[in-house]
């Protein structure tokens, strides 16, 4: 089996540049390290990762817990921190949380007992024991869709905490002043898991929406479908069973937007003939439904790709301030909001200060 010392003998340098061109720990001319490559190939040379964390204290890997199985959502996410992994040159452990919180706090658990360089959770409706035990392992952690708070109830103030998310509130708001200018004054919204910071976030833009467009709120047309696709679309029945229904609904994930579509279809409505309907989440097959569904698209592979920078930047840097990163989000406006065909895709920008 080829050795450093082989690698470095055939590309004609030294051990020391070699180890430099696999770690990445000093500047090599790209002559030398194409030279070093070269030689890898040709020699068939495989590094010791396991040798090299036991030098460096670094694995090379990253721990990722989402509900990937369980929220289709968090699949571009995925693919977007393991492209960036990989082009760094680290390794991706993935475990699926379920959104439980005590779910969540073993499969971090088992992530940090294997020693991963640092995390990147999607943190549960209840997120105290999780914080509570990456802080007091101190591992690097970035969260990424939801956001929590620095002070929970219980652990004091949270570490040094990196937090990669979607601008939730704006886009939101969006999409109900945009059926009020279609003449809705009864927009109902199917509302996510109640604790989740975007469930809170989006409510709040729901609410703006409706004072910006001069419209009163009604509590009852809040209802919260859990973020999944049964319970919203109990939620949709709930709605449309009030003695003054909505004619516009507001779907806030796009678990939900099946969950809705199957009530409506149930009931026997058309959208947008018989009520409109507008959905955050643009999913693959959006396009493809008749009528078209207007929605909010995240930039969600983006969101995986910036977390990973920002894990990166911190395990550099383990004492520079936390940070807080909103991507902006894209209107995709099709016809289930009512209007005629018009594509097009129009960048929503993130709060100031964020």
């Amino acid at each position: 089996m080829p050795t450093m010392a082989d690698v470095a003998r055939s590309a004609g340098v030294s051990v020391a540049t070699v180890s430099h061109v696999l770690n990445g720990t000093r500047p090599v001319l790209p002559s030398t390290r194409q030279a070093v490559l070269d030689a890898i190939d040709e020699l068939g040379y495989t590094p010791n990762t396991l040798a090299r964390s036991l030098v460096t204290s670094r694995t090379r890997s990253i721990g990722l817990a989402v509900s990937a199985i369980s929220n289709p959502y968090f699949t571009e996410i995925v693919q977007g921190v393991e492209a960036a992994a990989l082009e760094q040159g680290y390794s991706l452990l993935i475990a699926d949380p379920h959104d439980d919180p005590v779910h969540e706090r073993e499969v971090v658990r088992l992530l940090h007992e294997r020693r991963v360089d640092g995390m990147i959770v999607a943190p549960s409706a209840d997120p105290r024991e999780l914080v509570a035990y990456l802080g007091r392992h101190s591992v690097p952690t970035v969260f990424l869709d939801r956001v929590i708070d620095t002070h929970l109830d219980g652990i004091g103030e949270a570490p040094l905490f990196d937090q990669v998310c979607a601008e939730n509130t704006e886009p939101v708001t969006r999409l109900v002043t945009h059926l009020a200018g279609l003449g809705h004054r009864r927009i109902g919204l199917v509302s996510g898991l109640p604790g989740l910071s975007t469930t809170d976030e989006r409510i709040t833009g729901y609410r703006q929406g409706l004072a910006a467009a001069g419209l009163p709120l009604d509590d009852h047309l809040v209802v919260p479908g859990d973020s999944g696709s049964a319970p919203a679309e109990q939620a949709t029945r709930v709605l449309l069973s009030l003695a003054d229904p909505p004619t516009a609904l507001v779907t806030a994930n796009n678990a939900m937007t099946i969950g809705a579509l199957r009530a409506l279809r149930a009931l026997d409505l058309a959208v947008p003939d018989d009520i409109a309907l507008c959905c955050f989440d643009d999913f693959a097959w959006a396009d493809l439904f008749s009528p078209r569904l207007t929605a909010v698209a995240q930039p969600s592979r983006e969101i995986g790709t910036r977390a990973v920078r920002v894990l990166l930047d911190r395990l550099a840097a383990p004492d520079r301030p936390a940070r807080t990163l909103r991507l902006p989000c894209s209107f995709v406006h099709r016809t289930s909001c009512g209007c005629p065909e018009r594509p097009t895709r129009a960048a929503v920008s993130p709060r100031k200060g964020t």
